[in-house]
């Protein structure tokens, strides 16, 4: 998008003194210039951009997978926008890779309540790892993966286990997972149903989808541009930094201001630190995704990788309805681009304005032996409550007014796509934090209140 062009009238300029018309001239010059839109649209990509894109919406079709572009995975340039979904299912919030680490979780509410806890989990693969893996590695209806999560923070959950087995879907294979949970009070092992995919967990904002992960050919595909994003996740001022634990060297007190979006092994940053973005919009597919609540959505993904830094959340009225940005840490070396992982993560529901974290804390990439795997990964398992490998964290958050600030609207960018409505209370709120640099809660009368 091109800068606002400054306009002159000369023939009305004519008709003031000189001592006016230098006056104007002196304040136009004083003006600030209007920055440079860090957004483009399709029609305005660069000539580097559109030798990227290729804008084909009929690709030849997979003759064994017909839901699959006949090129081969992962592509090459130039990418239709379908593609650039494709690679970005590469990174969903439980990486691809088996692995182990803990997570650190939490969920605050607008009035500043806080609830956390913490769990280690073992991620097992059945096939290869990445999206490869899980589209041609198992076949549809088969497992595909198994995730165990031993609880170990709040104290009275510890030893709370649940088992989780996703299933590689498709049209016609319906069912995502099995879900086992262990209750160490009533000593006994229960399956559960499989959550709604479209519905919050209770009390938090994110999705069984947001964290299990979407299949690409269940959207419509459409590039609505590119845009740069600065920052993802943010620190509030009140905290200046935070420990992280790396399997490889231990707790690591890091400054937050020094944890960049794409982490600190991304060798295509700007000379500004901003990352460069394809943005494109994902529209459900009403014969594979009926009655679900989510129409559209928009991701802001980096142009390297097709990491998605950024995701929005739309309803069947396109009203913003969920944020989630990330940042990222390459934990998987050995995948080169393809090692990209959730470091943090952070959701915020906008009608409830609630917000869920994530930190995927100490990851290690963990190639578990068939013993493990048999032992590990089943119902029976969890009746021994035995943390296999303990693994630590703190990077529990202390004090609510140390929570991540609500994330950035953009309400500038691509605004034909975009509906952003929020009430005026949150929007009080919203602004409040802004310029406190800190989470503002409502008091009692709903007005803006700085965190306590």
């Amino acid at each position: 998008m091109n800068s606002d062009a400054v306009t002159r009238d000369g023939s009305r300029l004519a008709r003031h003194s000189l001592a006016v018309c230098c006056a104007v001239l002196c304040g136009l010059a004083a003006a600030p210039q209007a920055a440079e839109p860090t957004w483009r649209t399709v029609t305005q990509l660069t000539a580097d951009e559109r030798a990227q894109f290729d804008p084909d919406t009929s690709a030849p079709r997979d003759a064994t997978l017909p839901y699959m572009p006949a090129e081969a995975y992962p592509f090459q340039p130039p990418y239709t926008a379908e593609e650039m979904g494709y690679r970005a299912a590469e990174f969903v919030h439980i990486s691809r890779w088996p692995h182990s680490l803990i997570d650190v979780f939490g969920v605050i509410t607008s009035s500043g309540y806080i609830n956390q806890g913490a769990g280690v989990s073992y991620v097992n693969l059945q096939t290869k790892p990445g999206l490869e893996g899980y589209v041609s590695g198992v076949a549809a209806g088969q497992v595909y993966s198994r995730w165990s999560i031993y609880s170990v923070f709040p104290p009275e959950t510890e030893a709370e286990q649940q088992l989780w087995v996703p299933y590689r879907t498709d049209a016609k294979n319906r069912t995502k997972m099995d879900f086992f949970v262990y209750s160490p009070q009533l000593r006994r092992v229960r399956r559960q149903p499989q959550p709604r995919r479209d519905q919050r967990f209770p009390d938090n904002a994110q999705t069984f989808d947001d964290v299990i992960g979407r299949d690409p050919w269940e959207f419509d595909w459409q590039l609505l541009g590119t845009d740069v994003v600065q920052q993802t996740i943010r620190f509030p001022n009140t905290r200046p930094t935070i420990t992280l634990n790396n399997h490889e060297s231990g707790f690591v007190e890091r400054k937050t201001t020094d944890i960049r979006p794409m982490g600190d092994d991304y060798p295509h940053y700007r000379p500004d630190g901003g990352v460069d973005c394809w943005v494109v919009k994902a529209v459900t597919r009403e014969d594979l995704l009926p009655d679900y609540n989510e129409k559209t959505l928009i991701y802001w993904l980096d142009k390297h990788y097709f990491y998605p830094v950024r995701m929005e959340k739309y309803d069947h009225e396109g009203k913003l309805i969920m944020i989630e940005v990330r940042n990222a840490a390459l934990e998987n070396p050995a995948r080169e681009g393809f090692g990209y992982s959730a470091l943090m993560t952070l959701y915020w529901d906008l009608e409830h304005d609630i917000m869920s974290y994530s930190v995927h804390d100490a990851h290690r990439p963990h190639e578990w032996t068939a013993e493990e795997q048999a032992m590990i990964f089943t119902p029976e398992f969890m009746r021994r409550q035995w943390l296999y490998e303990p693994i630590k964290s703190q990077a529990l958050i202390g004090d609510p007014k140390h929570y991540f600030l609500r994330p950035q609207l953009y309400r500038e960018r691509f605004p034909d796509e975009r509906r952003i409505e929020l009430s005026p209370a949150l929007a009080a709120r919203y602004e409040a934090q802004e310029a406190a640099g800190q989470l503002v809660f409502e008091s009692g009368d709903d007005a803006a209140a700085p965190a306590p």
